[in-house]
């Protein structure tokens, strides 16, 4: 009988459930206050099992059990410390260290101490030295109290990357249309931030998953978002030809987008990308850009030739590393080094396609600055990565094997979420001193104003799904929230940025308020936010949380102008989505939407009796929105760009793949015509929406 087959019930003496325990593995999570729903041991054992703990039956549980305890009693220190700065009390493992032990710290900073005292801000090594002859090694985390708070009150456009075209990008938004929206926003909208999806690194191949939650890696950048004109050896590539040629296939992708309603292609955009950027990499670099480049390369080290090396492998053998020849599955093996020499050339244009798109993302954030912008650029931390990419090849040894990221049912997703992503394993993170965890916030801190994690809540606890077991088979799994907490304000401080999190759906108590607490802003997004424990009307502006960015709607939910007009419920309808006859559903959506309405009326946002001519308003309504965001206290208020063209669809549609074209849509106006950047700048409809926001820093 193994532990698949078993409920908690059957093994003796609740060892599973200690075990479990001890390890951070739940045998119950609450979907409700005053609801428990206890999980199934087969999730318990695998979560277990993906740790490095056999589980599989009472005999092994025992065994394990026994293990674990012996290691917490005999251990003199945990693998990782967390000292908040300006905390009187050091950490707790310190002081309960026996009389007379013995400390040594080496700083991060590369000098000793002898006691934990007054120390620098980082990450040290602290070891411990018992009476009895037991040594004990740790990290200790000394973090900033909170993180950097935003400078001021400010309003910033929310957009998609990819469906930000212009006439000049190659059928794709990119990363000199980021900088000019952004210099365009601050000069004349007085916008002070542009907050943009992941632009992690995305999985090679045809088709290309599309969506940017599911990346490759989320340590460097897809060089797919290059502007390749304004990588400066472009201006020396001496074939004319070949660059012009390019050029007239670029333009063409780009009609096929703005001009004719094809979908965004972004595999045709790379392929285009990369024969150009081949051809752009032949020019040697300047002495001064050459001393660039291999300062990036020394500064990202191992992480960077295994990024390279794992682009390198999958262009000969796919991107599927676990399909690889089994020597070549191993980062670390001599079959993989040697693939590495032999591959040289193209681990190098891999490597530099990282930095020449860490440099144009740097330049965006830089023109955003110097442009006004308090923030600047808000980049978007996916919550995990494609279990076939170059992250889970590299770091195979702090992923958990076997399971995947997702979410319990709710009331909005009664079967759960399998995302597909696998979860790090918080036992290696802490041994480690959470060095995974620094060095991709510290990537990404180099050119981002702010950044927004999506799923804030996975700092605190993730819902493990065991491979082969549907979303409802699985079980929370816990980090250490304090040490997650204490990295990211300690390299945000260094960074001098700003952190949002994603904090909608099911939260778990107290996670919102410790969040706050650290100074990481909330999300609060129109539509939902009701009295949900009073009468469940719209939530009053000044009931508000201030910590908070405040915006009308997501890439995940219908703009606004669909949800005004119920144009949403007509597509959910449309491709079979309702879960209710579709009278119900416009129903209750048209009584929602009059509710908020009535609100912004009654609160002299919205002129309910005033009429005008067709579409007129629409547009009313929509700066009314962002009239009542503008009210409440929230320090960010974040406006859909789409919105300020009246687009009606959403850029991604939960729940479907084939059905819909999720993240390969352009903004486009409320008739679907695509909208190019220039168009954009000068529409009269986004302008009148912008002006709302004239006073903001005076709020």
């Amino acid at each position: 009988m193994t532990a698949a087959s078993e409920d908690l019930a059957d093994f003796p003496d609740g060892d599973l459930a200690r075990l479990a325990e001890l390890h951070g593995v739940a045998t119950s999570y609450s979907p409700a206050p005053g609801r428990d729903v206890p999980v199934p041991a087969s999730a318990v054992a695998a979560a277990l099992a993906a740790l490095g703990v056999d589980a599989a039956g009472p005999a092994a549980v025992r065994t394990a059990l026994a293990a674990r305890e012996r290691e917490l009693r005999e251990r003199l220190l945990p693998p990782t410390l967390v000292h908040w700065a300006g905390d009187p009390q050091g950490p707790a493992a310190l002081a309960a260290l026996p009389p007379g032990s013995r400390l040594r710290i080496e700083t991060e900073q590369g000098d000793e101490r002898d006691a934990a005292g007054e120390l620098p801000l980082g990450v040290h090594r602290v070891t411990a030295l018992a009476p009895d002859g037991r040594t004990g090694h740790a990290h200790l985390v000394v973090a900033p109290d909170r993180l950097p708070a935003p400078p001021g009150r400010s309003y910033g456009l929310l957009v998609q990357l990819y469906s930000l075209l212009s006439r000049r990008s190659w059928g794709m938004g990119d990363l000199g249309d980021l900088a000019e929206l952004a210099g365009w926003a601050a000069r004349t909208a007085g916008a002070g931030f542009v907050q943009v999806n992941p632009l992690h690194a995305a999985v090679p191949g045809a088709p290309t998953d599309p969506s940017p939650y599911r990346p490759s890696s989320r340590r460097f950048p897809d060089p797919v978002h290059l502007r390749i004109e304004d990588i400066p050896e472009y201006a020396y590539v001496t074939d004319r030809e070949r660059p012009a040629a390019l050029l007239e296939r670029a333009e063409r992708l780009r009609a096929d987008v703005l001009d004719k309603g094809a979908l965004i292609d972004r595999d045709a955009v790379w392929e285009l990308k990369r024969e150009a950027l081949e051809t752009v990499l032949r020019v040697p670099l300047p002495p001064g850009r050459q001393a660039a480049y291999d300062a990036f390369r020394a500064a990202h080290g191992q992480a960077l030739d295994d990024h390279a090396t794992w682009y390198a492998l999958a262009e000969i053998h796919g991107a599927d590393w676990q399909r690889w020849p089994s020597a070549l599955r191993d980062p670390r093996s001599a079959e993989t080094a040697r693939a590495r020499a032999e591959l040289s050339e193209r681990v190098e244009f891999h490597a530099r396609l990282a930095w020449l798109t860490d440099v144009q993302l740097r330049a965006a954030q830089r023109a955003a600055r110097e442009a006004g912008m308090p923030v600047g650029i808000v980049h978007d931390l996916a919550v995990g990565v494609h279990p076939v990419g170059a992250d889970a090849w590299a770091q195979q040894d702090v992923f958990a094997a076997g399971t995947s990221v997702g979410a319990p049912p709710d009331a909005f997703n009664a079967r759960g979420q399998d995302w597909g992503l696998p979860p790090w394993r918080p036992d290696r993170l802490a041994t480690s001193g959470y060095a995974p965890y620094r060095e991709l916030l510290r990537a990404l801190f180099r050119y981002a104003g702010a950044l927004r994690i999506d799923h804030v809540m996975g700092l605190f606890r993730l819902w493990w799904v065991p491979q082969g077991s549907p979303p409802t088979g699985g079980t929370y799994v816990r980090y250490d929230a304090d040490a997650m907490l204490a990295i990211l304000a300690l390299e945000a401080t260094r960074a001098g940025a700003v952190v949002i999190g994603e904090d909608l759906g099911t939260v778990e108590p107290g996670v919102r308020e410790t969040l706050a607490r650290r100074g990481v802003l909330g999300t609060s997004v129109l539509w939902f936010e009701r009295d949900w424990d009073g009468d469940g009307h719209p939530l009053p502006p000044d009931r508000w949380r201030a910590d908070c960015l405040a915006t009308a709607t997501t890439h995940d939910l219908p703009p606004t102008a669909a949800r005004l007009t119920g144009d949403h419920v007509d597509l959910r309808d449309r491709l079979g989505l309702l879960t209710r006859p579709a009278p119900e559903e416009r129903a209750e959506a048209t009584a929602d939407t009059a509710e908020w309405l009535a609100l912004l009326g009654s609160l002299g946002l919205l002129d309910l009796t005033a009429a005008g001519p067709p579409g007129s308003d629409e547009e009313e309504e929509i700066r009314a929105v962002h009239r009542f965001l503008l009210r409440t206290p929230a320090r960010l208020i974040g406006v859909w760009l789409p919105d300020g063209v009246g687009d009606r669809r959403p850029q991604n549609l939960p729940g479907t793949w084939d059905q819909y074209p999720n993240w390969r849509l352009p903004i486009a106006d409320r008739e679907g015509r695509p909208v190019p950047l220039e168009e954009l700048t000068a529409s009269p409809r986004l302008r009148a929406l912008l002006r709302v926001f004239e006073q903001v820093g005076d709020g």
